[in-house]
């Protein structure tokens, strides 16, 4: 009787161990759930954008052929290999000389001319001389850009230096801070080539005596990525509709051309501000990689333009934007001469290289204020990251087809093998 007794309950144990199968839980795509390991997801995401890619990049193999090769990438830079007028204004810019002490009005005229010039010479080389071609103009207005905003960002920090000397000469300095400062390069021991140089090839726009650096430099680092061009027969077949301004092929060449660009534009990103500037830090050692943000979660404009590109940002918020905000300017009018100032800089990127002044860009970059304010306003979450992410792939086709339109207009369109071609 005992051993059936125990059989029992055996078996009703074993049975309410079976009954007893679900509990409270979320689904595992829920957010409520707390499940963040989406590696397998990702892969697959990864093998269809492959198979995806490769398929277009038959497709287009097939149908095209083969539209690019060493030269003609080498052409775009250079129209004759003997004439590298583009390099040599890059190159003729790392010359610089030195002066010795002067007063601060004289260095500050002297300042003045200098970033003066470096913002209107090379833009007067690139209107004048024929043989550089867009891109090699871009690029070199491009690293102008650059060593205009690095330069700016040298004499503030400079000029804050000085007054701080002065005020400190003023007063009585506490010894335990000097002896922490020893190991650190102070005001005016900075003021060298070296040290000037270094800041103009490191990964950043704004300076600093002291830079983050790290113990060593890591061997292997540099990521290459290749690089498909889709672009040149989608834009070709492109410049029929657009001057006969039939606006459903056009609206279709306008979608067939986003996701190409889309993607070249995040390759680039990867690029440049992943693979390139980490490469130039690893090389110098220096200590700050943060380059971007996760710019890719913005639920607003304004998120996504502080977060994409932080040198720049960085540059805008202390030499610019905290500035105005000193001197008793909203803001929203700081906010709006940041935007003002960003939008000059790219229609000067971009004209001056195609020598011609249209404007675009300078319009797409103040139109982001008023799309700031419709998504901050009107568009929440995932709604205003949608936004964010269609503002992207629709946005800068718009311009590179309507750039592309007034080039071939100004320059090709009596040339009769690109009307064939068309």
């Amino acid at each position: 009787g005992r051993s059936v007794c125990l059989l029992w309950a055996l078996n009703d144990s074993v049975w309410i161990g079976h009954a007893h199968c679900h509990k409270l839980q979320e689904s595992m795509l829920s957010s409520a759930s707390g499940f963040k390991n989406y590696r397998g997801i990702l892969n697959w995401c990864v093998v269809m954008l492959v198979l995806s890619n490769a398929r277009l990049f038959l497709e287009n193999l097939l149908r095209y052929g083969i539209l690019v090769d060493p030269i003609q990438v080498v052409s775009l830079f250079l129209k004759d290999p003997y004439s590298w007028p583009a390099a040599c204004l890059v190159i003729g810019m790392y010359f610089k000389g030195r002066l010795g002490s002067i007063s601060e009005k004289v260095g500050l005229l002297i300042y003045i001319f200098n970033l003066t010039v470096i913002l209107c010479f090379p833009m007067v080389v690139v209107l004048k001389l024929p043989s550089i071609t867009p891109v090699g103009g871009a690029f070199a207005l491009g690293v102008y850009t650059i060593l205009f905003l690095k330069l700016y960002s040298y004499k503030d920090v400079n000029r804050w230096c000085r007054e701080r000397t002065q005020v400190k000469a003023r007063s009585p300095s506490s010894p335990s801070v000097s002896s922490r400062m020893q190991s650190h390069v102070s005001y005016p021991g900075n003021l060298s080539l070296r040290d000037m140089y270094y800041f103009v090839f490191a990964p950043t726009l704004c300076y600093e005596l002291n830079f983050p650096r790290s113990e060593s430099i890591r061997m292997g680092f540099l990521l290459r990525r290749l690089f498909e061009m889709w672009m040149v027969p989608i834009i070709r077949s492109s410049m029929k509709p657009l001057q006969e301004m039939d606006y459903s092929r056009m609206t279709e060449r306008l979608l067939r051309l986003a996701v190409p660009n889309h993607l070249i534009w995040l390759i680039f990103f990867y690029c440049f501000f992943h693979s390139s500037m980490n490469f130039v830090a690893e090389l110098l050692r220096f200590g700050d990689r943060e380059f971007y943000r996760d710019w890719w979660n913005s639920e607003t404009i304004t998120y996504f333009w502080q977060n994409w590109n932080i040198p720049v940002h960085k540059w805008c918020l202390r030499h610019f934007y905290k500035p105005l905000l000193r001197i008793g300017a909203g803001k929203l009018l700081s906010q709006s001469a940041v935007f003002f100032a960003s939008a000059f800089f790219h229609e000067y990127l971009v004209s001056v290289p195609l020598r011609m002044f249209r404007l675009w860009a300078f319009m797409g970059m103040m139109a982001q204020l008023p799309l700031a304010w419709f998504v901050a306003r009107f568009l929440r979450g995932n709604y205003g990251n949608a936004a964010v992410w269609l503002s992207l792939i629709i946005g800068q086709p718009i311009a590179v087809l309507m750039y592309v339109h007034d080039y071939y207009v100004t320059h090709c369109q009596d040339d009769p093998t690109i009307s064939e071609a068309l």
